[in-house]
């Protein structure tokens, strides 16, 4: 008899579409990739002995890599059930032994955490910095989804994800500037292929390039933070609006050439941070419009004047607000 996937795991699975789309942007090509994986391995479909899914996310710095895995992860078991490694910090062949255990009876990072979570996802930022001894154990990970720590266990790994993250030809994705997405997918595959080993390569359920942030997607992403931001400023007693200046400084002050959209969220956190606790240190309020004040070039807060504007700005339906 076919077992009957239950009501709620259903549920999840058909809103993680939706739910990756409104926390990713510009990455439009790279969510039903992802979500077929997902699905698969969620619905157990998965070949076994294996992870249920394993990706190399690759691309530049801040295009949505590490939050399209943050996002998923979440959505299908919780915030805690990411496991997540800097390749960078295991770049020696003692490395290893911080990762799996360095003398008999110590479990490593690895063990530790994998203990602790017992499914979920493991993320492995900036695989190709990673020592060979531990490339090692990421073939063993893809493979047979095993790896034995220093305590004599073997872990079992096939209820987690793999993802793997790579800036490997990113100099060249950003500098072939005119060139079409496709052209620069085979050229920043072909790099990782031949930087990574054959076999582990080969092993990888999904490579996914990320492809760089236009304007428009930059502005999308400033609109999402900021949206978070107004909505926990109105949840402290603060309602603001926004004019339409706003959106355009805070990609200037939060989008880098080489960083992409990372310091995004603290650079609105920032502004807006300091633009209220202006108003408060002043003796006022900050109910009011956010603008950007250009003989400070800083934000802002005026006290409302009576306009019409509405708190949550950015849809085909609300009408915005004055520069």
């Amino acid at each position: 008899m076919t077992a009957t996937l239950p009501t709620a795991s259903r549920e999840t699975l058909l809103s993680l579409e939706p739910a990756l789309r409104a926390e990713i942007r510009g990455q439009s090509h790279v969510i039903p990739r992802v979500i077929s994986v997902l699905q698969r391995g969620q619905l157990g479909l998965s070949k076994p002995g294996r992870p249920r899914g394993s990706f190399l996310f690759l691309g530049p710095t801040g295009v949505g890599k590490t939050e399209l895995t943050q996002a998923f992860t979440r959505h299908l078991f919780g915030e805690e059930k990411l496991l997540r490694f800097d390749m960078s910090e295991f770049q020696t062949q003692d490395s290893l032994g911080l990762l799996l255990g360095a003398k008999l009876g110590e479990a490593g990072f690895l063990g530790e955490a994998v203990a602790r979570t017992g499914e979920g996802t493991i993320l492995f930022d900036e695989v190709e910095k990673a020592h060979p001894r531990i490339m090692d154990v990421f073939l063993q990970i893809l493979d047979a989804a095993r790896v034995t720590v220093a305590t004599g266990q073997t872990l079992n790994l096939s209820s987690f994800y793999v993802v793997m993250t790579s800036n490997i030809g990113s100099a060249e994705l950003l500098s072939l500037q005119h060139s079409t997405d496709a052209t620069l997918e085979r050229h920043v595959l072909t790099r990782a292929q031949q930087s990574l080993r054959p076999e582990i390569f080969a092993r990888i359920t999904e490579k996914i390039v990320f492809h760089r942030l236009s304007y428009e997607h930059q502005l999308e992403i400033a609109e999402k933070f900021l949206r978070k931001e107004i909505a926990f400023l109105h949840a402290q007693g603060h309602t603001l609006t926004v004019g339409d200046s706003v959106l355009p400084f805070l990609v200037r002050k939060g989008f880098h050439p080489k960083l992409g959209a990372r310091p995004m969220r603290d650079a609105v956190e920032k502004s807006i941070g300091d633009a209220v606790a202006g108003n408060l240190l002043a003796g006022g309020d900050a109910n009011g419009r956010l603008r950007v004040d250009k003989g400070t070039d800083a934000l802002v807060v005026d006290r409302n004047s009576g306009e019409a504007c509405l708190t949550v700005l950015f849809s085909k339906q609300t009408r915005k607000c004055p520069a």
